[in-house]
């Protein structure tokens, strides 16, 4: 992926300590294109691991990965066509039930995915899923608050992926549950907002299957010289579209098999 580089080492300090001050100040920026037209995915992937750097430098922890953009009603929606991942960290996790505060949020929108545990290290390239199905000690509900950090909801992928995928907060809960007790191609979830039906879906949606969009987490990690460490916890992406919530926002995510997963939005 670095051949395709085609910003500085400055470029990418810049546009990390940029993306930074958007999310932890909570304020829109300008897509990053904007700037830099000829920006190539690889130059994003780039200010995204120049973020992570900063992150863990300050404290943070690293905890696992999402993929991003993995289903076609995302794709529709972002007007986008190859998925994408994120880095997690412990200050992105929320615990079940809680009040999560939007006042730091810009443009807050929840969506719920299947994530999976690691119990054994991933390497790509040629990942498949059965690997992952093997390298699994268990699947859990979660459901994901994404940000998007540009002004006007003008964006497109390779600002998109410099912004850590629009990453902010997650919530795991529900069931845990082995991944050869049910069948991951075919869960429903239904997503509610103050009781009220707003989204649904089915777990294909993931790239027909949520393991191959793990899968994918590894094969990119692989571009970037990474690799996919025992214990992660990567969410597999969004099986609905992403609904906008705020203060005083009750969500319910319910999966079958898998349980739900609730929380809560304030000021």
């Amino acid at each position: 992926m670095s051949s395709n580089l085609t910003l500085s080492r400055e470029d990418i300090v810049r546009l990390s300590e940029r993306v930074e001050g958007a999310q932890t100040r909570a304020y829109a920026i300008p897509k990053l294109t904007n700037e830099y037209p000829g920006m190539t995915i690889a130059d994003s992937y780039a200010v995204q691991t120049q973020l992570r750097r900063r992150f863990i430098e300050q404290g943070h922890k690293l905890i696992g990965w999402k993929a991003g953009l993995t289903s076609k009603a995302k794709m529709v929606q972002m007007g986008v066509d190859v998925p994408s991942i994120g880095f997690l960290t412990d200050r992105m996790a929320r615990p079940e039930n809680s009040a999560i505060s939007v006042s730091d949020l810009i443009h807050p929108r929840v969506e719920c995915e299947v994530a999976f545990v690691m119990k054994h290290e991933l390497r790509g390239p040629n990942c498949t899923a059965e690997q992952v199905l093997a390298a699994t000690d268990y699947v859990l509900p979660a459901v994901e608050v994404i940000d998007s950090r540009f002004s006007g909801f003008k964006f497109d992928l390779e600002s998109v992926i410099a912004d850590n995928s629009s990453s902010a907060r997650f919530v795991g809960g529900g069931r845990a549950r082995y991944v050869e007790d049910i069948d991951l191609r075919t869960l429903g979830v239904v997503i509610e907002i103050n009781g009220e039906m707003v989204a649904m879906g089915a777990s294909a949606a993931v790239l027909g299957h949520p393991a191959e969009a793990i899968a994918m987490v590894v094969n990119i990690l692989a571009e970037l010289g990474e690799v996919l460490p025992a214990g992660s916890f990567v969410m597999s992406g969004a099986i609905t579209e992403a609904i906008a919530v705020k203060p005083g926002d009750s969500v319910v995510a319910r999966f079958q098999e898998l349980g739900s997963v609730s929380m809560r939005f304030v000021e």
